[in-house]
């Protein structure tokens, strides 16, 4: 299992999960996928150690369990880890 920053981060990019993340598997970016744009903040999903430090950070409730994922934003588990195989 790993976590994954979903739709609420984009734009906002607080950096406030970033600080308490004790592995840096969390970062700043800018992809295009599918015509859109995401400027917000990835998480490696094979550097994280499912600690879950970052989750209750984000004052914008961005960052779920890659389980827990909201079905609207299922899409995002793939995004989080295409941004990372550049």
């Amino acid at each position: 299992m790993a976590y994954v920053i979903a739709e609420a981060c984009i734009g906002v990019k607080d950096k406030s999960c970033v600080s308490v993340c004790p592995v840096d598997c969390i970062h700043e970016g800018n992809v295009s996928e599918d015509g859109k744009e995401y400027d917000m903040l990835f998480i490696n999903p094979d550097e994280c150690i499912d600690c879950g430090l970052c989750e209750p950070e984000c004052p914008v409730s961005a960052i779920y369990a890659d389980s827990d994922v909201p079905k609207q934003w299922e899409s995002y588990i793939q995004l989080n880890a295409n941004f990372f195989k550049k």
